[in-house]
């Protein structure tokens, strides 16, 4: 284990003949908080402050004041950073570094040069000859490495190809349609299909000169069928039989039993309790709805009541005559 106090006297000596704080921690092997607790703040609020200082008395010697002219003037003839850079063979943040905030293009205009002395090296004349002689503006775009666009804004207007393809009307031959020939040859075999592709017709107008005896197809003309006779009239004794008379089954309705309720105890149908009951007494949606609604006046101050005798939802819906979903929500 290393002695704390030697090492504290040696990351002192490393710092006070001029090593950072991250080379002595790469060094010794440690951390860089390390280091910074060993060494008085005093001392690196001094080492800091001497190297701004040296900073700026390298900004005032005559080859950072050479450089710094050349980086400016390069920079303001349009070069990008990166080409003054490759120019002057210093490294970007270099350059970036000895520009002012003020001197420095934005983004936009950057692009916007960029792409202005790219294409003032396009060579238009063979642009414009390579276009006639057929290749498109996206080929010359990845032939010379730019956008379609820039291709485009130097081939002059009258020049531009209209877009897809250009299909070119085919003739058609047509003859000339006999009665007498398109019986002939459909008797030999041919099909509707094939003298309709051959006269430029369609298959229906073949059909229309060939005579029903020799056609070889479905017959065109439908059997008529019957007119369809007046729907018969449901007798009582047709209806389904059930256990209930229907004048029952009408006083329970009226006394405010659904018809769900009474075809679930009968075990049929909802639509057969309804045919039992005339249309002029049938309830709307919101008459069964209201009706259907047990213990409206059942409020959240019962409910509490009940809760706080000791009693369970589902006890308490079973009581009110409510689901539990709906007793809860009520509360």
């Amino acid at each position: 284990m290393r002695d704390s106090k030697a090492l504290s006297a040696l990351i002192r000596r490393r710092y006070r003949e001029g090593a950072s704080i991250a080379v002595v921690a790469r060094e010794l092997g440690v951390s860089k908080t390390t280091v910074q607790r060993h060494v008085p703040a005093q001392e690196r609020r001094d080492a800091a402050a001497a190297a701004r200082q040296r900073h700026q008395n390298r900004a005032e010697q005559p080859y950072e004041k050479a450089l710094r002219a050349q980086v400016v003037r390069l920079y303001r003839s349009g070069m990008p950073q990166q080409r003054v850079a490759a120019t002057l063979n210093i490294s970007i943040q270099a350059v970036t570094a000895r520009l002012d905030p003020s001197q420095r293009r934005s983004r936009r205009e950057a692009a916007r040069l960029a792409a202005q002395q790219q294409g003032e090296l396009l060579p238009q004349d063979e642009i414009i000859a390579r276009y006639v002689q057929g290749a498109t503006i996206a080929e010359l775009g990845q032939l010379y490495q730019v956008h379609p666009s820039t291709i485009r804004r130097r081939i002059p207007d009258d020049l531009i190809r209209p877009r897809g393809r250009i299909s070119q009307p085919r003739p058609r031959r047509r003859r000339t349609l006999t009665d007498e020939e398109t019986r002939q040859r459909y008797q030999a075999g041919q099909s509707s299909y094939a003298l309709a592709r051959e006269f430029g017709v369609s298959p229906h107008t073949i059909r229309a000169r060939i005579p029903d005896a020799d056609w070889r197809g479905r017959p065109t003309r439908k059997t008529t069928l019957p007119p369809p006779g007046p729907p018969k009239p449901r007798t009582a004794s047709s209806r389904m039989a059930l256990p209930v008379p229907d004048e029952e089954i009408l006083t329970r309705y009226r006394t405010g039993q659904s018809a769900s309720a009474t075809a679930r105890e009968l075990g049929v149908d909802c639509r057969t309790i309804l045919r039992r009951i005339p249309e002029d007494e049938r309830r709307t949606h919101l008459q069964a709805r209201q009706l259907n609604r047990p213990a409206p006046g059942v409020g959240a101050d019962a409910i509490r009541a009940l809760r706080a005798q000791g009693l369970t939802w589902a006890a308490i819906a079973a009581e009110v005559g409510l689901s539990a979903k709906t007793v809860r929500a009520r509360v």
